[in-house]
């Protein structure tokens, strides 16, 4: 398994914006329950769906206003 962290910039304090809940939801759309975060939100999937998902991610940040999107990822055993 992969756990992928990842932060959507501008960040806006608050309620996140379309950006942020577009993006988690284009992950969702793909059965991968996402943890939201206070300052950046994970998900855990399997290797194999770990390229779609954050092509997902970023299509959605970056078609909806993001300037930068930070991805983390690593190996959970």
């Amino acid at each position: 398994m992969i756990k992928v962290e990842f932060t959507i910039e501008p960040f806006e304090m608050g309620e996140a914006p379309e950006r942020v809940t577009r993006a988690v939801a284009a992950v969702e759309a793909l059965g991968i329950p996402v943890e939201i975060g206070v300052f950046g939100s994970s998900f855990t999937a399997d290797a194999s769906q770990v390229g779609s998902a954050v092509t997902a991610l970023l299509d959605a940040a970056y078609s909806l206003g993001a300037t930068h999107v930070t991805i983390d990822t690593q190996v959970v055993r």
